[in-house]
C-alpha cells in the first residue's frame, strides 16, 4: 500500500469509491473540481495503482483544518489504512501550518477516530441548511 499527497484525482474513480466506501449509490461528482478549488490538500491510499482509500483536508486558510471523506474500500477495511490516510492529512496539515484539525464522525466512529487517531472528543452542533 502507497499513500499519495494530491494526486490526479479520476472523478469516476473517487466517486466510486466513495459509493462503495459509505453503502451508498455511486452518484458521480466532479471531484477533482472541488479539491483544486477548495481543499487544503488531500490523501490517497493505492494497492498496485488502485485507489483504496481517501482522506481530504479542508481548511479555513488560517490555523483549522477540517477532515471529510476519509473512506476506505471495503475488501481494505480493518487494515490501518483510514488511520494511516488520517494521520498523513494531519502531517499535511500542520506543514501548511495550522494549529488545530477538526472531525466531525458518527458515534459508531468514536473509536476510530478518537482511539486510533488521536482526535480529543469536542461538543459540537449542527445545522441543517437544506431538506
Amino acid at each position: 500500500m502507497e499513500l499519495r499527497v494530491r494526486f490526479p484525482v479520476d472523478d469516476v474513480i473517487l466517486s466510486t469509491l466513495h459509493g462503495v466506501a459509505f453503502g451508498s449509490p455511486v452518484t458521480l461528482l466532479p471531484w477533482s473540481e472541488r479539491l483544486n478549488r477548495h481543499a487544503l490538500t488531500w490523501v490517497g491510499a493505492f494497492s498496485n495503482d488502485e485507489l483504496i482509500g481517501f482522506v481530504q483536508v479542508c481548511w479555513d486558510g488560517g490555523s483549522h483544518a477540517f477532515v471529510l471523506d476519509t473512506a476506505v474500500h471495503p475488501d481494505h477495511g480493518r487494515q490501518g489504512i483510514g488511520q494511516q490516510l488520517v494521520t498523513a492529512a494531519a502531517e499535511e496539515a500542520r506543514a501548511a501550518g495550522c494549529e488545530w484539525l477538526h472531525v466531525d464522525y458518527e458515534p459508531h466512529l468514536v473509536d476510530f477516530y478518537v482511539k486510533a487517531c488521536g482526535f480529543r472528543p469536542t461538543d459540537a452542533a449542527l445545522l441543517r441548511l437544506r431538506d
